[in-house]
């Protein structure tokens, strides 16, 4: 599978998706999730799935899923604003459309407004090379910290 082992860092993007992983190994040790693709206005994070994470049926857990799609968004505001770790999550929402069975959950963000204060995006999350087949859709907004 591509999202595997390629990463893409496109033109303009703040940082590259190794910088992000690499800032994530480090800061957040237990965090499974890497980032495969990053841009100005976007991301894609990928997160292996393991026994641990699964609900009865093979299906991964909603609280896992929806991790997936804020570390998404994370990574997204590191595109865009470049490596700003006090950016937070201000309200995330979600809907679960299907469940979620694979051997890969990935989530892309696509960021509609980067302001001063606030950074608001859309997350579509799908299992392994399913993208038109969403397992769930996100909204959330993440909040800069003040200077000083």
């Amino acid at each position: 599978m591509a999202e595997e082992s390629t990463t893409i860092t496109h033109p303009g993007a703040a940082m590259t998706c190794a910088e992000v992983d690499e800032y994530i190994a480090v800061g957040f040790p237990s965090n499974r999730a890497s980032c495969i693709d990053i841009g100005p206005r976007h991301a894609v994070a990928r997160l292996a799935t393991d026994p641990a994470l699964l609900r009865p049926g093979g299906i991964i857990s909603g609280p896992t899923v929806f991790g997936a799609c804020d570390v998404s968004m994370y990574f997204a505001c590191f595109g865009a604003i470049g490596l700003e770790p006090m950016t937070l999550t201000s309200e995330l929402s979600i809907r679960f459309m299907r469940p979620a069975r694979g051997a890969a959950l990935l989530a892309r963000t696509d960021l509609h407004h980067v302001g001063r204060r606030s950074i608001i995006g859309s997350i579509v999350a799908w299992i392994d090379r399913s993208p038109d087949a969403p397992v769930a859709v996100a909204q959330g907004t993440y909040v800069r910290p003040t200077a000083g």
